[in-house]
């Protein structure tokens, strides 16, 4: 028997369009031509303007030939050309790839040559170790230069020489401000390429598409409260799961894009003060930035400042510091496949009249799914069964929904097994409580997560393991005070060889960026199962001082 409602109601183009984060720019620049769209050092940049630059770009990427499919990849920090970039890329249905601009040469080679990128944009902050990559790569993109005319004075670190073939500002010029944009064919097309540190050999290329992008814009603007009017201080760096979708989310409220390019206490307390901030993200270093700022560095202000954390649950201390300091802080759980964050911890307000264990309770859990996800559980990956929802037995951390990547570039047997069973393996693990909210208990993918960096251990050992003194080593994370955790490593050594921890730092520093680098070398003999594989539990229990 014929359904009544399927017949003669088919999708046409007045009833049916493809999701797309576009189309939120051009209603706010409709909307609101002279609202403040962008503060950077002195530029004030309106919606009409913001929209009218980034259709520039997109015309001066069409000009060089760049259409869909093609990768632009940006090397910025947390200013206009990049938040212009989230919107001019994709009109022309190309690929933005965002690249960590704390990576070494070797890594970004790597995916300028995994990403095929046609066109890079790189700031002038960032061109001594991106010449180093280009040198390395078989990519051969045209390279656009920033010279960001903001750069403060103050700079920690000097602007590099200009690598590149042309200035940003001169090809921007060189687009049509009118310039036809396109929407994308299918929102299932690819928006975005993020690049994730994988537990064992090269990094794994999350691919974004336009309808998770949309829908993550608006969950956004719902569980981290952005009314209209909303001021947002970009402490969190852009190419963080396109800062978690943010650049997108803004233009659904009209609200303003605070950029700034470093964490310091004093820039980040004078943007709250001068230009009414209300919402910021960033890892749990940001909070102690804020928190232990020298006083001649605060500034007051009157409104409360909505602070969303994405790493391990803040301490009471911490949250008690960051409530008198004036900030509210939100808890959130993701990964890169997730869009960022895609769980919260829904605080009830009947738990504030608990105990203060009691609340730490509640406030260590990751929380609830985001309300585009469909579905957030924990299962034994092996039988696919959700386990019990008793706070106690052990599985993994599944999702499912639209704002679940597309996949991982050029690698099927990882989006596979990925993907096996209908859901999203997250290699965290975790337990479901009662009430519905899951907790992580541990990791099985050894990542450590330091200042909001994805460190991979296995990357680290294999720089240990070029040492010729090291015959075994394992790398774990160690709780830090400062960057929630950092690297420490275990090395055993061959037998009758000799080596400091000073030189084996040493070494690691010429293999590996900064960040990754141990902080601490410990020699002693590694605990290791009968068929000789290493015991990172144990390792874990030494590093914590068990």
């Amino acid at each position: 028997m014929t359904n009544p409602y399927e017949q003669d109601l088919d999708r046409q183009p007045a009833n049916f369009q493809p999701l797309t984060p576009i189309t939120y720019l051009e209603r706010a620049a409709m909307t609101y031509p002279d609202r403040l769209a962008i503060v950077h050092g002195a530029q004030r940049i309106s919606y009409g303007d913001f929209w009218r630059r980034s259709r520039q770009l997109a015309s001066a990427l069409a000009g060089h030939g760049i259409g869909k499919g093609d990768t632009v990849t940006a090397m910025l920090s947390n200013t206009p050309p990049m938040l212009e970039a989230h919107f001019g890329v994709p009109m022309v249905k190309a690929v933005l790839h965002s690249v960590n601009t704390r990576l070494d040469a070797a890594v970004i080679a790597f995916q300028l040559d995994h990403a095929e990128t046609k066109v890079l944009i790189v700031d002038r902050e960032f061109s001594g170790v991106m010449r180093e990559a280009l040198a390395l790569a078989k990519a051969k993109p045209l390279v656009i230069d920033y010279d960001d005319p903001d750069y403060p004075a103050d700079a920690p670190y000097p602007k590099g020489e200009r690598i590149g073939s042309v200035d940003y500002e001169d090809f921007v010029a060189g687009g049509d401000p009118d310039f036809a944009w396109s929407m994308p064919d299918d929102e299932w097309n690819a928006l975005s390429l993020n690049y994730t540190s994988g537990t064992t050999g090269n990094p794994k290329g999350v691919v974004y598409h336009h309808r998770g992008a949309a829908l993550m814009a608006y969950a956004n603007t719902i569980h981290a409260g952005m009314g209209k009017n909303c001021v947002y201080l970009w402490t969190l760096p852009m190419f963080h799961c396109n800062g978690w979708c943010f650049p997108w989310t803004l233009a659904l409220q009209g609200g303003t894009h605070v950029c700034l390019r470093w964490v310091r206490p004093k820039p980040i307390y004078d943007a709250i003060a001068d230009h009414g901030v209300t919402h910021l993200c960033g890892a749990p270093i940001v909070m102690s930035v804020l928190i232990n700022a020298k006083a001649e560095d605060k500034r007051d202000f009157a409104q409360t400042v909505t602070f969303n954390t994405a790493a391990a649950p803040p301490p009471e201390a911490v949250l008690a510091g960051m409530a008198d300091a004036g900030f509210a802080v939100t808890h959130l759980y993701g990964l890169t496949e997730t869009y960022g964050p895609a769980v919260v911890n829904e605080w009830n307000d009947a738990w504030d009249a608990l105990d203060r264990d009691a609340r730490s309770a509640r406030k260590a859990r990751q929380g609830v799914r985001y309300a585009p996800l469909e579905g957030l559980t924990v299962m034994d990956p092996e039988t696919m069964t959700e386990t019990p929802a008793d706070g106690e037995t052990l599985g993994e951390v599944m999702f499912r929904g639209n704002i679940v990547m597309k996949g991982y570039l050029k690698n099927r047997k990882a989006t596979d097994e990925a993907f096996a069973g209908g859901w999203f393996h997250s290699g965290d693990l975790g337990v479901m409580h009662p009430d519905g909210y899951i907790q992580l208990k541990d990791r099985s993918k050894d990542i450590i997560i330091s200042g909001g960096e994805n460190i991979s251990s296995i990357e680290v050992e294999d720089a240990l393991y070029k040492h010729p003194a090291v015959a075994t080593c394992g790398v774990v994370a160690r709780d830090d005070e400062k960057w929630g955790e950092v690297p420490v490593a275990y090395v055993e050594l061959k037998p009758d060889a000799a080596a400091s921890e000073e030189e084996i730092i040493a070494h690691c520093r010429a293999l590996l960026a900064r960040f990754k680098v141990p902080k601490a070398v410990i020699f002693a003999e590694i605990p290791k199962t009968s068929t000789g594989k290493i015991q990172k539990f144990k390792l874990r229990g030494l590093a914590q001082g068990g």
